[in-house]
């Protein structure tokens, strides 16, 4: 099941769900919208290595926006934190944004139960576009769970602002500096 409007309300208000700034103007039938946090990552190499932590540039968004380019991939956050104990949160971009030829969060949209941060945005553009922090960007929807839960207590937790991959974190010892044959 998911949540309606008026129980994203509710769960808000009860503490059932975190939403912080909440906005009751950005409550929708069935979602809450977020909006685009005021920093971008690029990475700066021209090869990512999934193996290894992999260097960054952060790109204040400033009054006039940020243009973002075709061909780079962005990491923004959004400037609400987000989270549950009770409900799986999904994340999408807006139907706007998308008419607007920017993929918001394709690879990675489920979150999950017990996570609490601001979530990172994998922002791709097909046309030069400019984007402004504090743009409506996504929506989040609440789905009711069942069955036991195991709260979410990874690496990402508490997250304040774009964060770029941790998949590194996640290989067995062995698997760091490996050749391949």
């Amino acid at each position: 099941m998911i949540l309606t409007g008026p129980e994203i309300t509710a769960a808000a208000t009860d503490g059932r769900l975190r939403i912080t700034p909440f906005e009751p103007g950005q409550v929708n039938p069935n979602s809450y919208n977020v909006r685009l946090g005021p920093t971008l990552l690029t990475y700066t190499e021209p090869v990512i290595d999934a193996h290894q932590p992999n260097p960054t540039t952060a790109h204040p968004i400033g009054e006039d926006g940020f243009v973002l380019q075709p061909g780079e991939l962005y990491l923004g956050h959004t400037l609400e934190e987000v989270g549950s104990d009770t409900f799986v949160p999904l994340l999408f971009g807006r139907s706007s944004v998308g008419r607007l030829g920017l993929f918001v969060e394709i690879t990675a949209p489920i979150g999950d139960i017990g996570f609490h941060g601001q979530w990172t945005l994998m922002l791709s553009p097909i046309r030069p576009l400019r984007v402004y922090a504090g743009m409506k960007i996504g929506q989040i929807m609440f789905f009711v769970s069942t069955g036991p839960v195991d709260l979410y207590a990874g690496k990402y937790q508490a997250a304040l602002g774009p964060q770029p991959s941790g998949y590194w974190q996640d290989l067995p010892q062995v698997q760091l500096g490996a050749v391949a044959s």
